[in-house]
Formats: C-alpha cells, sequence, structure tokens
C-alpha cells in the first residue's frame, strides 16, 4: 500500500524544520527528506536577528539555541583607511539594532546553521517526526487521482539503492537555490541586477591584535573590504571581496584559495596583525539577488526560503527570511486543515512572502553596494541616528535596521490585514491612519510588559500566548469603572453559537484539562484581558465574566512604567494608542501580526465586528444563528 501523509517536506534546512517542528507539534503526519547525511556541519547561515528571537522565544526554543553559547552583536564598527594611507582606524559605531526599533532583544545572535538546525531536529523528534537521510525526491505531480491526498511523491536514497513512492495533501520544497521541484514546474528566477561583486566567507579561529574582533565591523581599506563577524567558540567569520565588476580583469567566476584570502585580510587589516590557529569553513560566492516568479502553481506544491529568494549575506536575512515563510504557511495549512478556514486562504502564502522577498532584494541591492563601494563617515552615523532629516544614507540607515533587525516585515491589506477596503465593513474598527490607534495592521504586535494578575509576574505580553495555531484576542479593558458593561456585553456575544468564538468551540470541550491555559474553549482563539489598574485592584472573579475567567492565567494589569511613553498611566494601552479608560480589542494572527483593531463597546457592535472580520476567510457561517448541521 502507498503511504500517505498530510506533507512531505523536501530539505532540511531552517524553512523546511521550521515547518515541519509546527506542523508536527500541531498532530500533522510528515514525510521529511534531505540529501545530506547529517545536519550542516559547518558554516552556511549565521545570524539570528531580534524579530527571529522573538518567534524562537515564542515557540519556546530560544533556550535551547542561547544553550550553545552564541555570540551576540550589539554595535557595528566602521574602519575607514587612514589620510595618510598608513593603515585603517576607527571612525564609528552604530548599534545593531537602534532605540527607534522597540526590540526585546536588542542584538544579533551569532551561530552556525547545524547548531541551529540540531534544535529544530529534536523537538520534531519529540512530536514523532525524523528526517530520513540521506534521501533525494526524484518525481512529484499532482494527479488528482486521490482527492484528499492529490500529489503523489516518488522518493529514492541517494545511492540508489532503495525507492518510495508516497501520496501527500501538500508537498513543500525547502531544497534552496538548486531545487528540484522548482525546476520540474518550470518556476523562473527572476534576477534583479547583474552580479558586480564576489566575495570569499572564511570561518576560523583567530589570533590578532585587532580590537574590535568580538564585534561587527565593516573595514574598508585601500587593499579591500571586509565585514567581521564574532561566531561561537572563539571563531570569528570574515566575509572578504575577491573581486569587483569596476576591476580591469573582471570575472564573476572568479574564485580564491584560502591561502588567497587570508593574504587580502592581512592587507586590508594593516597595521594590525591577523594569524589563523584553523579554518573551520571557506567558501566563495558571486552577490546576486534573484526571487521565484512563484511560489506555489496550485496551492498544494509550495516552495519557500532559498528555493524562492537568494541575495547577499551581508544583512543577515537568508535564514531569518526563511523563518518567516515557514512560519506564515504553517498556520494556513493547520486552518485549512482542521476546517477553520477556506482553502482559498492559501493563495495568500505568496502574495504575503513574495511581497517580502521583493522588498528585501530591493534593499540588499542597494545595501551590498553601498558596502562594497563605500562605508559612512563617522559623523554620517552619528547623523543617521540622531537627524530628523531624511537624507540618502539616513533613509537608507533606517531602512536597514529595520530590515536586518526583522522587524521591517509589512504584509499589504488582504483578508488577514484589515483595511478601509476590506469586505468586513463595521464604525467600530479603528486605524492607525485616523489616528485612533497606533497599531498597523500587517505588522508586528507592539511589545509590552504588563503584570500577570494570578502571580503578579511581570511579563511580556507578546509573548504570553505561544506560537500554537490560534488567534490572539487580546481584551484592551481600559478602566473597569468605565467598560464593566462593554465588557459584560463582550462575554455576552462571544458565547453565541453564531459568534466566531462560540462557532469554533472544542468538540471535547466537557473534558479538557483544568491546567488548559490558552485553548480551554476553542483550538483556534485564545483570550487575554489587559486593566488599565493596578494589580491589587484586580479582582478576576468580580470583575470578569466566566468565560474571561476561564482564562485565568491570561488577565494582566497594565501598571508598568514603559520609557517609550513615560507619561501614560497604563503604558500597554497607550503603546497601542487605545484610549486608557476605554481600551479596545486587537486581534492578532497566529503568526504575531496584527489583523484589527476594534473599538470596545456596550452592545453587540465588538463581537458584530470581528464575526464580519472572521467571516471573510472562516468556514462556517459567523453573526447569525447557524444551521444545525454547522453547531
Amino acid at each position: 500500500m502507498v503511504e500517505k501523509y498530510d506533507i512531505a517536506i523536501i530539505g532540511a534546512g531552517p524553512v523546511g524544520l521550521l515547518l515541519s517542528t509546527c506542523l508536527a507539534r500541531w498532530g500533522y503526519k510528515i514525510k521529511h527528506i534531505d540529501m545530506r547525511p547529517e545536519p550542516t556541519p559547518t558554516g552556511r547561515a549565521d545570524g539570528i536577528q531580534p524579530r527571529s528571537l522573538d518567534l524562537l522565544r515564542n515557540m519556546g526554543l530560544k533556550r535551547a539555541i542561547m544553550e550553545n553559547g552564541p555570540a551576540k552583536v550589539y554595535e557595528v564598527a566602521f574602519w575607514d583607511p587612514r589620510a595618510n594611507g598608513s593603515g585603517i582606524h576607527r571612525t564609528g559605531t552604530w548599534a545593531s539594532c537602534p532605540e527607534f526599533i522597540d526590540a526585546r532583544y536588542p542584538f544579533t545572535t551569532l551561530l552556525h546553521q547545524g547548531l541551529i538546525e540540531r534544535v529544530f531536529i529534536a523537538d520534531m523528534e519529540k512530536n514523532g517526526v525524523q528526517v530520513q537521510r540521506p534521501w533525494r525526491i526524484t518525481d512529484f505531480q499532482n494527479d488528482g487521482a486521490d482527492p484528499e491526498y492529490p500529489v503523489e511523491v516518488t522518493i529514492s536514497h541517494v545511492e540508489g539503492h532503495e525507492t518510495e513512492t508516497l501520496r501527500a495533501k501538500y508537498l513543500f520544497s525547502g531544497e534552496g537555490a538548486r531545487s528540484f521541484v522548482r525546476e520540474k514546474l518550470g518556476v523562473k528566477i527572476t534576477h534583479k541586477d547583474p552580479i558586480a561583486f564576489v566575495w570569499g566567507v572564511m570561518d576560523g579561529v583567530v589570533r590578532t591584535d585587532f580590537p574590535d574582533i568580538k564585534m561587527k565591523c565593516t573595514i574598508h581599506s585601500d587593499s579591500g573590504s571586509i565585514m567581521v563577524i564574532p561566531r561561537e567558540d572563539n571563531m570569528v567569520r570574515l566575509y572578504i571581496q575577491i573581486a569587483s565588476s569596476e576591476d580591469p580583469d573582471w570575472n564573476p567566476r572568479k574564485t580564491a584559495t584560502t591561502d588567497d584570502v587570508q593574504a587580502a585580510a592581512k592587507k586590508i587589516l594593516s597595521p594590525y596583525y591577523i594569524e589563523w590557529d584553523r579554518v573551520e569553513w571557506y567558501s566563495v560566492y558571486p552577490i546576486g539577488q534573484g526571487i521565484a516568479d512563484r511560489y506555489t502553481l496550485d496551492e498544494r506544491v509550495f516552495m519557500g526560503g532559498d528555493c524562492c529568494h537568494t541575495h547577499s549575506p551581508k544583512a543577515g536575512q537568508g535564514m531569518n527570511t526563511a523563518f518567516l515563510d515557514a512560519q506564515n504557511l504553517a498556520w494556513k495549512i493547520h486552518h485549512v486543515e482542521s476546517g477553520f478556514a477556506d482553502r482559498s486562504i492559501l493563495k495568500s502564502y505568496e502574495s504575503e512572502r513574495r511581497l517580502i522577498a521583493e522588498n528585501l532584494l530591493n534593499f540588499d541591492s542597494s545595501y551590498a553596494k553601498l558596502f562594497s563601494q563605500r562605508q559612512p563617515s563617522a559623523g554620517e552615523v552619528k547623523n543617521a541616528i540622531t537627524d530628523s532629516g531624511e537624507n540618502e544614507f539616513v533613509r537608507k540607515f533606517k531602512e536597514s535596521c529595520e530590515f536586518t533587525s526583522g522587524y521591517g516585515v509589512a504584509y499589504d491589506p488582504n483578508m488577514f490585514n484589515w483595511s478601509a477596503d476590506h469586505p468586513a465593513q463595521h464604525p467600530l474598527f479603528l486605524t492607525e491612519s485616523s489616528g485612533q490607534t497606533k497599531l498597523r495592521t500587517g505588522r508586528i504586535f507592539t511589545c509590552a510588559t504588563v503584570t500577570r494578575v494570578c502571580d503578579a509576574n511581570p511579563v511580556h505580553l507578546e509573548q504570553e500566548i505561544p506560537l500554537n495555531g490560534s488567534y490572539r484576542i487580546y481584551v484592551f479593558a481600559g478602566k473597569y469603572s468605565a467598560t464593566k458593561s462593554a465588557i459584560a456585553d463582550l462575554a455576552y456575544n462571544l458565547e453565541k453559537p453564531s459568534s466566531f468564538f462560540g462557532a469554533y468551540k472544542r468538540a471535547d470541550i466537557d473534558s479538557v484539562s483544568y491546567h488548559e491555559r490558552h485553548n480551554p474553549h476553542s483550538h483556534f482563539f485564545t483570550l487575554a484581558t489587559i486593566f488599565n489598574a493596578k494589580r491589587q485592584d484586580v479582582e478576576i472573579k468580580e470583575m470578569l465574566p466566566s468565560i474571561l475567567v476561564r482564562y485565568w492565567d491570561h488577565v494582566y494589569a497594565d501598571d508598568v512604567w514603559d520609557k517609550r511613553v513615560p507619561k501614560a498611566g497604563a503604558a500597554a494601552h497607550a503603546k497601542m494608542g487605545l484610549s486608557e479608560d476605554e481600551g479596545g480589542v486587537v486581534v492578532v494572527r497566529p503568526d504575531g501580526y496584527v489583523g484589527c483593531v476594534v473599538k470596545l463597546v456596550k452592545g453587540s457592535g465588538t463581537v458584530d465586528a470581528l464575526n464580519a472580520y472572521f467571516s471573510t476567510f472562516c468556514s462556517k457561517t459567523l453573526g447569525r444563528l447557524l444551521p444545525a448541521a454547522q453547531l
């Protein structure tokens, strides 16, 4: 008999592993293969940006990553040629993640890809999924012979001794730039610019008197350019320019030996010395920006990661963009297969993620040229942080910080990201453009520190609900004296069988564990309530209806001061741009991006607006009495 799987995943790099980790946790049957006999042994991607560290923490994997002792980059140092030609000198520094970005972890975490892969693999194995090695895909087709498992996939052992044929609901290619799946689909890669630079990358243990060897550095000298990246276990990564299109003997296929690159590095770093105890990994690569014309043709066979977008590693975006590709697709597949949402939502994977890749490639093209051709002076670095003007470098600096930190992701309006043109229309939707909220739909939910009422712990609100496939419904309850009736009406209307919340109640709700914190009523929603009050003034059972009392661990006091809104009485409310007295309701997608913001009012209006929002993609009819067959 042909074995059947929910999804077949090809490639065990960052994108494939994160997708597999999510779906394994949510109970899906997965066939995951990789051509390599073991995880990445050395080199390759190494930078985890602040936004990605948020994601890993939300998945409960940050601690395992940090146990490997990664390097942390808080600042970037600039080194430029001395005017008299006697070598290089430091001309300035800037923060890796400047203060204007509201980040929990304002640093880049440096750790080689293999150690990161092993963290995902260990989590997958806890949920019964193993990577089958060394196996490759040899054929596939969406033949529809089995309507439920329409994709036939053939795989074989790399050494050619065994072959398997299986059927799957979905096939995902995380194979990297040389994707068999992409080539068979006939999907082309469009290159933004011709290759203009060739660089070498070398990981190793060095001895040097260069003072900033433990920091990230961009070094420009009369002999060429280097980027220095500190790494775990006393290692350092050097990116060294080998060739430029401005060279008289320009060759985009130029190569160099480790000895050649080390000799070049010694010249560039003069008057400082550098010697290698050992070289762990070395590679040569041309800089080019390419993007796949499509990410899927049929919403059954998908691609992500380097299979879809290639660019320079200078800004450290490859692995981080791959993480968000996988996260985006994971919860959408989950919502379709669990019956929560209509299959049409899968079209949004390509539209959302390809937009981000296009923005990244446009940025990376200019960023790579800036790095290779010119270094900013110390004065420009200072102005980039303090000057309110919009000169070209200031704009590039700000753009760079958003992209390199990961907080630059901005999804366009669609069914998930409410806008004035959204099919759901109701007067209670709040918008950033009108000044009714500071939150922008399609952007990451603003971080805020609050006090958890049940145990008096100060907590990070955005991290309290894990990545478990649920929408996060944050009820900013304002002052209880002003919102008591509105909260009671919200709860009453949530419990109606026709509401978005009532329509998707768990079938096993009567046997749910007393200790279930996040999803006692529904697998698709978690409720959180935040009062503008001191913790000692919040009495959960007295102030909240029973449906909100059940989320005992998700009731918070907005009583922690925040330097970004120093005059606010309720900092979390203020950071969201919501009334500190009357509050509001914020819907956050399972991946942490804001879906919509609704005013909290007496009567049914708040839930009516939310019903309209969810009706645009949910599988059930919402907002009115459902037929008995749908209850």
